[in-house]
C-alpha cells in the first residue's frame, strides 16, 4: 500500500464532506484513516495490475495478483464498515500515488520487479505502522476491530515482498 500523507488530491468531495462531517470530533482520526487506507489499496490494486503486466518473474506477477485480490476484497470491507458512519471514500488514488504507478508503468522484466519489490517492501512497513496505530488508538470500535483483522495479511504481504527483495538481490 502507498500510504502517503494528504488524501486531499485523490478525492475533493469525499476529503471535504469527511472534514466537514468530523473536523473537531472524535471521527476526524478515523475518518482520515478510512480515506487513506481506500486511497493505499486502489493504489496496491494498480501497482499489482501492473505487476501481472510488467514483471518478469512469475513470483513477481503472482504478487501483484495477490494484491489485487486480497486489497480488492479489503476495499470492499472498508467501504462497508464507513457507510454507515457517514465516512466517504475517495474514488482514484491520490495524485502522488498515480504518480509512482506512472513511474513503473515505464520499466519492465528486471528493472520493474526491483523497482516494485523495493516500494512494496517500504510501503507495507508505513502500512503496517499506520494500522497499529488504529487498531490501537482509533476512537470508533468497528474500525479499529477492522485494522486489528487487517494486520495478518498485511505482515503476510511484508513478509512475501522482503522474500522477492532478497531474491531480486541475488
Amino acid at each position: 500500500m502507498i500510504w502517503l500523507g494528504s488524501c486531499k488530491d485523490a478525492d475533493t468531495p469525499a476529503e471535504e464532506h469527511n472534514e466537514q462531517a468530523f473536523n473537531n470530533t472524535d471521527m476526524e482520526r478515523d475518518a482520515d484513516f478510512v480515506m487513506k487506507a481506500a486511497t493505499a489499496s486502489m493504489a496496491e490494486i494498480e501497482l499489482g495490475n501492473l505487476a501481472m503486466a510488467n514483471g518478469a518473474l512469475p513470483e513477481v506477477k503472482q504478487f501483484g495478483q495477490t494484491m489485487v485480490t486480497d486489497h480488492t476484497a479489503a476495499n470492499e470491507e472498508l467501504r462497508a464498515a464507513a457507510q454507515p458512519k457517514n465516512i466517504a471514500l475517495p474514488v482514484a488514488p491520490t495524485d502522488a500515488q498515480l504518480k509512482k504507478a506512472e513511474e513503473l508503468r515505464g520499466k519492465t522484466g528486471a528493472d520493474f520487479d526491483k523497482d516494485y519489490i523495493d516500494l512494496m517492501v517500504k510501503d507495507h512497513k508505513d502500512v503496517i505502522d499506520a494500522f497499529e496505530k488504529e487498531a490501537e488508538k482509533g476512537n470508533d470500535p468497528d474500525l479499529k476491530t477492522w485494522a486489528g483483522a487487517k494486520l495478518p495479511a498485511l505482515r503476510h504481504h511484508l513478509q512475501m515482498a522482503e522474500e522477492l527483495q532478497q531474491r531480486l538481490k541475488k
